[in-house]
């Protein structure tokens, strides 16, 4: 009696808890776990629409547009079942400069995207666990700042990166979308528009965004790359027959785009709409088909897997520039309706950018909540060439570049 009840008396012993590695990535044995880890975790919140990508079958399509990239994952247990997910990439860009006269300042900088832990294996520190291991491979690859994107709704991937990890809000640019209907859009009469050859974009962009956050050192990958479809001009037809781009000059009233075709990476479906949505979703495109005079706003079919076309660089000047610019994304437009698989326009630009007000959209398809966080990862160290101030800048600058390989 006495042994019993000193057993039940005795303090018991915490199990184990079972070990977490955190490694590279492994193609050949780690795509078809990562491809079911991913499909757990695109479940959105019941009673409500969610946004979920398909890959395509290849987990890190979308760093291969990077020079230097990684993907880590997160093992669980003696079974080394992948429960987490994490990638991230290093590149070279511009910060924001106190003086407009200076030279452009450059700095490396490190992007954190595709944060997944498995819903059966959170609150066990996998996540922070992930950013941290993650942090470690872009310090060794000479980044001085990591940053990271999420929507402003998504508060536990917030409270991650700014409770446990360091990072601080930092930049809340504004996502624009706007639909690809049925119907050409007008391009306006006396509007030219031109396509610009990938070493004058470059020198372009370079002159006009040395300014700018964020612009990327290596631009010239980015247009050269096959998934940019081309760098277009829109100006007056006057104004056409007096420019000579051998001068180095730009024209007087000018607005210029670059199209990224994401849907060559990766696809979006929208699932959980309710059946009377679709349905006058149909309609509306039954409509526009069938008398595309009336230019009636359709909505394309996102129920079932799409792409969309990202706009970048986007910049316009002189008197005419917004109406030159609402012309460009008509005409970008007018290419993704006439590829099948494209659905919608993206693009991302400072709250405080003047083209904003220019580029068509969707309200009700946009939104102004995509917060970026950053990181200082030489916090500490003696570094003479880290920019402090830019971190610890309170006002952001009207024109920020979003890398098109980030979305």
């Amino acid at each position: 009696m006495s042994s019993k009840i000193a057993a039940e008396n005795m303090p018991s012993v915490p199990a184990e808890t079972p070990p977490v590695v955190v490694r590279e990535y492994d193609e050949g044995r780690d795509m078809v776990a990562v491809a079911e880890l991913e499909r757990r975790c695109e479940v959105g919140q019941r009673g409500k629409p969610a946004l979920v990508t398909d890959l395509m079958g290849d987990p890190i399509g979308r760093l291969r547009n990077f020079a230097s990239h990684v993907m880590l994952v997160a093992e669980y247990g003696n079974g080394k079942e992948i429960v987490g997910t994490i990638r991230g990439c290093v590149k070279t860009v511009t910060i924001a400069k106190r003086n407009s006269n200076e030279f452009p300042v450059y700095v490396k900088l490190a992007y954190v995207l595709g944060l997944r832990v498995s819903s059966s294996h959170r609150r066990l520190g996998i996540g922070t666990k992930l950013v941290q291991q993650l942090e470690v491979w872009c310090r060794q690859n000479g980044a001085e700042y990591a940053y990271m994107a999420t929507d402003g709704s998504n508060q536990p991937s917030l409270n991650l990166f700014t409770l446990k990890c360091n990072y601080v809000k930092f930049r809340n640019p504004t996502v624009l979308v706007q639909p690809v209907h049925l119907h050409y859009k007008p391009l306006g009469s006396g509007i030219a528009i031109i396509r610009v050859s990938p070493q004058l974009s470059e020198s372009i962009y370079r002159r006009i965004f040395s300014h700018s956050e964020f612009f990327p050192k290596d631009i010239d990958r980015v247009l050269n790359n096959k998934l940019t479809l081309g760098t277009f001009m829109a100006l007056t037809k006057k104004s056409l027959k007096n420019w000579n781009p051998r001068t180095g000059d730009l024209p007087t009233s000018f607005a210029m785009l670059s199209i990224w075709n994401t849907k060559e990476v990766y696809k979006l479906q929208v699932k959980g709409v309710s059946g009377l949505m679709y349905a006058a979703c149909l309609g509306s495109r039954v409509i526009d088909a069938l008398m595309p005079w009336l230019k009636f706003p359709s909505v394309p079919n996102i129920f079932k897997n799409f792409g969309f076309y990202f706009l970048y660089g986007l910049h316009m000047e002189g008197k005419d520039g917004s109406i030159l610019m609402k012309s460009l994304c008509a005409f970008a437009h007018n290419m993704a309706r006439n590829d099948k698989d494209c659905r919608v326009l993206v693009a991302e630009v400072g709250q405080m950018d003047p083209v904003r007000e220019a580029i068509p959209h969707w309200t009700k398809f946009s939104w102004d909540q995509d917060i970026w966080c950053i990181k200082n990862l030489r916090a500490g160290e003696e570094n003479r060439n880290s920019q402090e101030y830019w971190i610890k800048s309170q006002i952001s600058p009207s024109v920020i570049f979003v890398d098109p390989r980030d979305n």
